[in-house]
């Protein structure tokens, strides 16, 4: 363990840079100061992740230790804590970038930090429904648990996305580059390659568990591209579409009728590219609605125990696949919408900002 002194001037360095101000970047800067990653650009970026990522860090290892519930002495939480705080150290105590050999060198950590931080989201999943279990046996679940919680995995979630970002971004600068891509973002995305992709994944999940899935049919203009990051559009349309393949695929298991296709639609808005994912798999009674975008929230009859090691992605989540790709959606100013005709089926809207002008939202 860390002598008591050394602990409390990490301490006291963790308030002083988590008190200071963030400071949000847009998709639209990112992509012109990406698109020219000479020497001396990749060095002013590494000085700029040098003095701002050790505030996020520092900002969100607080939050950790100020959970309502007791939800910051559950040990899942403290190992997260722990991630954030050694994260912190490894940038804070990083000596200043001047030359390009230190660029390197800073760029090599900064990417073992996000590796670090690779499991973040099911650790995190794990300690609140620790606490939930704990809870629920006490028959003591007090009535904003769920608000508190929703409202700082929210803002935790963001942080990360935000994070995992700036330093993907800055890290894959340094890889040769096919045309058009700028670190993590290409200039001429086409939402309809990605939805294929998105869909053929979900599709083997499906496959892999009922042994039969859905059609998927994708409506929109195959020349059509958009600048965004790849990595984002296939994480929030695999979450769609396993949705829709699942509740299709549970709804027409044992019947002989014609198993309806699940309909993608692309549309190119001046504002917004909009993607429209529909099924027809009986929908969410409007009760339930409210509560889609809450965390620990699933539709699936037994959602997988997190406790398991190596869970591999299942049909049903933890009930997080939503909610964070809300977030995705929402982090370059996009947004994600569930409209559901209980009886029938549901369409979600995934809206996504084609200008790239919006600042990150910080928390």
């Amino acid at each position: 363990m860390a002598s008591e002194p050394v602990a409390r001037a990490v301490a006291e360095e963790v308030g002083r840079w988590g008190s200071m101000k963030q400071t949000g970047v847009s998709l639209r800067y990112m992509m012109e100061f990406g698109s020219r990653p000479t020497p001396r650009n990749l060095l002013l970026s590494a000085q700029f992740l040098h003095k701002e990522l050790p505030i996020r860090f520092a900002r969100r290892a607080l939050e950790l230790e100020s959970l309502p519930f007791g939800l910051s002495n559950k040990p899942a939480i403290l190992k997260v804590r722990d991630w954030y705080l050694d994260s912190f150290r490894d940038i804070r105590y990083f000596p200043e970038v001047r030359s390009r050999n230190d660029e390197l060198a800073f760029t090599q950590m900064i990417n073992m930090v996000k590796m670090r931080h690779n499991n973040v989201v099911p650790t995190m999943a794990l300690g609140v429904q620790q606490l939930k279990k704990e809870l629920g046996h006490s028959r003591k679940v007090p009535f904003e648990f769920d608000d508190q919680i929703h409202e700082f995995l929210d803002r935790f979630y963001m942080s990360r996305i935000g994070i995992r970002m700036l330093i993907g971004q800055h890290v894959a600068l340094h890889d040769p580059q096919p045309s058009g891509v700028i670190g993590l973002i290409n200039t001429r995305l086409s939402p309809i390659q990605v939805a294929q992709a998105a869909c053929e994944d979900a599709r083997a999940i499906c496959l892999r568990e009922y042994g039969s899935a859905p059609d998927i049919n994708i409506y929109g203009d195959p020349n059509f591209t958009f600048p965004y990051v790849t990595h984002h559009l296939h994480l929030m349309l695999f979450e769609l579409v396993k949705n829709s393949l699942r509740a299709v695929q549970e709804r027409y298991m044992n019947s002989d009728k014609d198993v309806p296709p699940v309909r993608i639609i692309v549309a190119d808005g001046e504002e917004d590219v909009t993607i429209k994912v529909s099924d027809e798999g009986g929908g969410i009674p409007r009760s339930g609605l409210p509560r889609i975008f809450t965390y620990l929230y699933s539709t699936a009859k037994n959602p997988p125990e997190l406790d398991r090691p190596n869970v591999g992605v299942t049909m049903a989540g933890y009930g997080f696949g939503l909610p964070i790709s809300r977030l995705y959606a929402r982090y370059f100013g996009g947004d994600l919408q569930i409209i559901s005709m209980e009886g029938y089926g549901t369409d979600a809207y995934l809206h996504l900002s084609r200008l790239g002008d919006s600042e990150e939202p910080l928390p």
